[in-house]
Formats: structure tokens, sequence, C-alpha cells
């Protein structure tokens, strides 16, 4: 295949960005993504140019590192896949594709298609934990969880912390990323005593990120690679609400 492609190309976060025009030609439809990227990146490496930066890491949809703006979709053209496991087979011969990166303001643009996320890493250090004391490892069966309970943690815990929720909503909230954080722990036995701090401290850091309110459209959801559900948001709404009470 032969490509065309509009890609955002920026020095910094301090200097002006613009769209440059590229051309890909014997783009093989079984490439991945990023492997197109490379491929590209190898032509400008030979022609002495800067490369284009991108974030990547395990390419096999685990880290959450990889993160861009395929035609003004997050992770591209496909719902619940990351950018690394899409492949050009989901693109047409003579395609011009446009690529961006997470545009948000808690997301600092860094070089070209990379973005700063540690605004969500302050948020699990605000609370995305359980305190444990150091001693003997408890005997595994001391703590009975339901099946039901550990599947629900299993299903919020699979957040990856992309940030394609955060891109994808109008008001870039946080709000998907933090209550499955949130909500792994409080459904478990040994995050229920820390509950009501963690969702107050956690829901504080998320604002004070400068991340926006939930919307309620659920795009989230729709471009979340592991299918996390809004019902997360509404479950870390009761929390908070019920730690205010708890305060008074």
């Amino acid at each position: 295949m032969k490509l065309h492609l509009k890609i955002w190309r920026q020095l910094n976060a301090a200097s002006k960005g613009e769209m440059i025009e590229y051309e890909v030609s014997e783009v093989s439809e079984h490439m991945s993504f990023l492997e197109m990227l490379d491929m590209l990146n190898e032509s400008l490496i030979q022609r002495g140019e800067r490369v284009i930066e991108f974030d990547h890491d395990c390419r096999e949809g685990i880290c959450g590192q990889c993160g861009i703006m395929i035609n003004g979709r997050a992770h591209g053209p496909l719902t619940h896949t990351t950018t690394c496991q899409l492949h050009m087979r989901s693109f047409k011969d003579g395609d011009t594709i446009y690529l961006e990166p997470f545009r948000a303001s808690a997301f600092p643009i860094l070089r070209d298609l990379k973005v700063n996320r540690k605004s969500f890493d302050s948020i699990i250090e605000a609370g995305g934990y359980i305190s444990a004391a150091i001693g003997q490892t408890p005997e595994a069966n001391s703590i009975p969880v339901s099946y039901e309970a550990s599947e629900a943690a299993f299903d919020s815990a699979a957040c990856i912390g992309c940030g394609a929720c955060v891109a994808t909503c109008k008001n870039s909230s946080a709000a998907l990323f933090t209550s499955a954080k949130i909500n792994h722990l409080v459904q478990l036995p040994q995050g229920k005593l820390e509950a009501a701090d963690r969702v107050l401290s956690m829901v504080s850091q998320m604002d004070a990120m400068g991340f926006g309110n939930c919307s309620n459209t659920e795009a989230c959801e729709v471009e979340c690679p592991q299918d996390i559900s809004v019902l997360n948001i509404g479950r870390m709404n009761y929390e908070y609400n019920k730690a205010l009470l708890l305060r008074k």
C-alpha cells in the first residue's frame, strides 16, 4: 500500500507545532500501525531528518504507553483496540491518515506524538493502593472473597492507563480512569478500610491536575481498549458521596 500521512510535529511543549506531510509506500497490510511508523522513521534517518517520536513499550496492548489520535479517534478506527494492536489492513491503498497526540491540558505534549501522562501517576499516588502491616505472609484463604466481588474487581483493574478516555472526552475527564482505580480496590475486603480516604484523595487530585468533569456521553467506554464500563463512574460517585457523609 501507498499511504499519505499528515503528522503533528512539535519540538517541545514551548514550541509551535504543525502538521507535516509524508508518504510511505510498500506498506504491508500485515504490519502493525507502529511498525508502519518505524518504517517511516527508518527512511527519515536515511535522509538525515529527525525521527517522529511516539510512545510505545510492550506493543502487545498491555502497558498502555502507546496512544495516538488517528483520523480524530483515540487509537484509531477500531473499538477496544490499542494503537499497537491496530494493523494496516484497517486502511486502504491511497488513504490519507492524520496523526496527532492526545489533546488535554493535563497531558502536555513532550514532542511530536509523545505526551506527559504523569498526572495519572499522581492520581494513583494519592490513594490507589492499600496499606499492609509488615509481618508474616497471611494465609491465602484467611480473607474470603466472593466470586462476584473478585470478578468485578478484576474488570476494573483491567485499566491500562493509556489515556484514551481523556483524549476522547470533550471535557478531558479522567473519571473513567480514576473510578477504575478506585473501584478495583473498594470491591475487595483489603481495600474497604481506607475506602473513604482513598476516594476523597484521588478525586481531589484528579481535579487538581486539571481534568474536566464527566460529560456523561460515554465516549470514554467506547474508546477504552479494555472496555472499562462507565458503571465504574457511578460507583465512584456513590463512594465519594458516602465518604463525604461519613466525614460530617
